[in-house]
C-alpha cells in the first residue's frame, strides 16, 4: 500500500510539473533565451566566409546585412539575400527575443517560392539556388540549407568559355555599352532557343542555365539571362535579373540609368529556321519596354524598384 501511495504521489507531482511547464511554456522559453541561449555568440558572417562571387551591391528591395538577429520581416529578407549572395551552403541565425512574430515570418518567407526566387535574382548566377530549405525551432533558431544550381565543375567550364569569348569579342577602347552589345550578339549568334524544352518540357539540354547557352548552344529565358548576368558582373555593373510570372530578363545600370536587356526576345524563333538577331529589347527604358506590349514583361514594382 505504501509503495502504491508513493507511486501515485510521484505521478501526481510529475503531472503537476508537466502541467505547469505547459501552462507557462512561453515564459520558460523566454527565461531560457534570456539567461542561457544568449550566452552563445551572436551569429556572424565574416568576409572570408564569402565566396569570390559575392556582390558588394545593395538595392532598394534587398541589402547586404551584418545583423543576423532580425527584428522585423525586412531583416529576414536581407539575411536570406546575404546568405545567398555570400555563396553559403549552410547558415544559422537567431530570432530576437523581442520579435514575437519572427518564426511566423520566417515560415511565410520560406514557403513563398515567388519571394525566394525574387531574392535569388539579385545574386550572382553561380550563387543562385536550385533548392533552399529552412528549419526552425521554438527557441528562434533558424537554419538555412542551400543546394546551388551550378556545380564547381560547370562553373570552371563556363568561366573558361567566358574568358575565351571576352578575348574574342572585346577590343581595346570599347565602352561598357559596346561590350554589352558584343556579348548580346555573341550569345544570340552562337545559341538557339530551346523550343523543345519550352513547348514540350523535353530537357535534353541545361538550357535554363548559362551552361546550356554558352557550352551546349541551347537556351531558354533563364539561360540567356544567367549568361548575360555573368558578363555584366564581370564588368562590375550594378544589375540583376528581373522577372514576370513566366519570364526573366536582365536589368542593368549604365549611362546613368537603369535599362532592360532581353536576349531571349532578341533571338526570336521563326518558322523557316533562320537565325535572326534583333535589338528591340537592347538597353531600353521601362517606358520603351511597356510599348512593346508583349504580355510577358509585367514585373513587381515593389521588388524591382529600380526599374520604375
Amino acid at each position: 500500500m505504501n509503495k502504491l501511495i508513493k507511486v501515485l504521489t510521484t505521478l501526481g507531482i510529475v503531472s503537476i510539473i508537466f502541467g505547469f511547464a505547459f501552462l507557462y511554456r512561453k515564459d520558460i522559453i523566454s527565461f531560457y533565451m534570456k539567461n542561457f541561449a544568449k550566452t552563445d555568440s551572436i551569429p556572424t558572417l565574416s568576409p572570408n566566409e564569402r565566396n569570390e562571387y559575392y556582390l558588394n551591391k545593395d538595392y532598394k528591395f534587398v541589402q547586404n546585412t551584418t545583423n543576423f538577429v532580425p527584428e522585423k520581416k525586412e531583416d529576414i529578407i536581407n539575411i536570406y539575400y546575404t546568405i545567398l549572395n555570400s555563396g553559403l551552403e549552410d547558415f544559422t541565425f537567431q530570432c530576437s527575443e523581442t520579435y514575437k512574430d519572427c518564426i511566423a515570418d520566417v515560415k511565410d518567407i520560406s514557403d513563398d517560392q515567388t519571394l525566394l526566387s525574387n531574392i535569388n535574382n539579385f545574386v550572382h548566377a553561380y550563387n543562385g539556388f536550385k533548392n533552399i530549405e529552412t528549419e526552425y525551432d521554438a527557441l528562434g533558431k533558424v537554419s538555412v540549407h542551400i543546394v546551388h544550381t551550378y556545380t564547381e565543375d560547370k562553373i570552371k567550364e563556363i568561366n573558361a568559355k567566358v574568358e575565351e569569348i571576352e578575348r574574342e569579342i572585346y577590343t581595346k577602347g570599347m565602352s561598357d555599352e559596346d561590350k554589352i552589345k558584343a556579348v548580346h550578339d555573341y550569345i544570340i549568334n552562337n545559341s538557339s532557343y530551346d523550343k523543345e524544352r519550352s513547348d514540350n518540357q523535353i530537357a535534353e539540354y541545361d538550357s535554363d542555365t548559362a551552361y546550356g547557352n554558352l557550352i551546349q548552344g541551347y537556351g531558354i529565358c533563364g539561360g540567356y539571362t544567367d549568361s548575360m548576368k555573368i558578363f555584366l558582373d564581370r564588368l562590375g555593373l550594378p544589375n540583376y535579373k528581373i522577372a514576370s510570372e513566366n519570364h526573366v530578363w536582365n536589368l542593368v545600370y549604365i549611362n546613368d540609368g537603369w535599362y532592360h536587356l532581353d536576349l531571349t526576345w532578341d533571338d526570336p524563333v521563326v518558322t523557316n529556321g533562320k537565325d535572326i538577331l534583333e535589338y528591340n529589347f537592347f538597353l531600353i527604358t521601362t517606358e520603351e519596354l511597356e510599348k512593346q506590349e508583349t504580355n510577358q514583361h509585367s514585373f513587381d514594382g515593389n521588388v524591382y524598384q529600380e526599374a520604375l
